[in-house]
């Protein structure tokens, strides 16, 4: 499998950077605002964001975890069920405005269960959604408010987000998987 670094820990730093700069300029009162980090990475993701924006604006921007694996339409009829982990949103997002966050944005699909899971606890203002990576191929039609990086890719490729939160470092890995035989 070929592996290229599409984004070094320097370019990583400057693009949360940016997205905070566009977060803050497009919602002028950032007292409304709320993270909500989709598990796993985007929740490294969320609070990375709360700290710059704490640190740009001195304010504490409330910051959720939110868990989707009982929200996806994938998991019938697979052996090898995921581990289910609890949200974390200990705030009230009624009448917030929440910035969902991703790493990477690909078929719709995990957006979609986020956005269910997400009325579920509370009825937001608005939700706007933020990614690191947007890579096309999306199935529903879903559209990132915020996007760190556009990568246009093959579907059979897979971008594999670093965070030194959980990784050895800050960085976006595009991968060339082995192209596999379809069986009818």
């Amino acid at each position: 499998m070929k592996r290229a670094k599409i984004i070094d820990a320097t370019t990583f730093s400057r693009t949360v950077n940016r997205v905070v700069h566009e977060i803050l300029e497009r919602n002028k009162v950032a007292e409304q605002l709320a993270l909500v980090g989709i598990r796993n990475r985007g929740q490294f993701l969320a609070r990375r964001l709360a700290a710059k924006i704490k640190e740009m604006e001195n304010i504490d921007v409330p910051v959720g975890i939110l868990d989707i694996t009982l929200y996806r339409d994938d998991l019938h009829g697979r052996l090898d069920q995921p581990k289910l982990q609890s949200s974390e949103i200990l705030f009230d997002i009624s009448g917030k405005v929440i910035v969902l966050v991703d790493d990477v944005l690909f078929t719709g699909r995990t957006v979609r269960s986020a956005l269910n899971a997400l009325m579920d606890i509370g009825r937001p203002a608005l939700i706007q959604l933020l990614v690191l990576i947007d890579r096309g191929h999306r199935e529903l039609p879903i559209k990132a408010d915020f996007i760190g990086k556009s990568v246009p890719t093959a579907i059979q490729q897979e971008v594999q987000v670093m965070m030194t939160d959980v990784d050895e470092e800050d960085a976006v890995y595009l991968n060339d998987a082995e192209l596999r035989e379809v069986k009818p």
